[in-house]
């Protein structure tokens, strides 16, 4: 399948589906804990990137990787890049910011090809790992050399995100998931 019967396909398709290299894959539905903690941190990130360039995007909006030939759908996406200030074709492609909430059928690929294929995007800065099974985040940074290092939350310790300069309680993160 070409990215353009994707796309057309995409626009009548009752549920998401996820492009890579030419074959389309069905996006799962979530569970209350998953949608609970996508909004809670969605909320926190609106926030921190209001009245500035940046955007906060939730589930619905595609991240395109033009040098794998992919089209996923994240969780939640910030980008602060002017280039993507308007929204074509339902994609992003300059994000700083990726997060997956982990379900049991995913977390393999969201760990493995998927995270594989964030990092070819030059402009990604922290590519975030919740579980929502128990209170534990990781955080994948790009330091300055270009190499990702990894960064881990657990308990009642507080996320740093230093692509906006922001941290997040973990408690605030996972409020009414349990």
């Amino acid at each position: 399948m070409t990215p353009e019967e994707y796309f057309a396909e995409e626009e009548i398709s009752p549920i998401r589906r996820e492009y890579i290299r030419g074959e389309v894959y069905p996006m799962l539905a979530s569970t209350p804990a998953h949608n609970m903690i996508t909004l809670n941190l969605a909320t926190i990130l609106r926030k921190q990137v209001r009245g500035t360039k940046g955007h906060v995007f939730v589930q619905d909006i595609k991240v395109r990787i033009e040098t794998v030939d992919a089209f996923y759908y994240p969780d939640l996406t910030v980008t602060c890049d002017p280039r993507d200030s308007q929204v074509i074709n339902s994609f992003i492609r300059y994000p700083c910011l990726i997060v997956e909430v982990l379900s049991e059928s995913t977390e393999a690929f969201d760990r493995g090809d998927k995270f594989a294929d964030y990092r070819q995007i030059p402009t990604l800065k922290e590519y975030l790992i919740i579980s929502q099974i128990r209170p534990n985040v990781e955080c994948y940074r790009r330091n300055e050399r270009g190499r990702w290092e990894l960064y881990s939350y657990q308990a009642l310790e507080q996320i740093q995100l230093t692509s906006l300069n922001l941290r997040i309680d973990m408690a605030t993160l996972y409020e009414d998931v349990w």
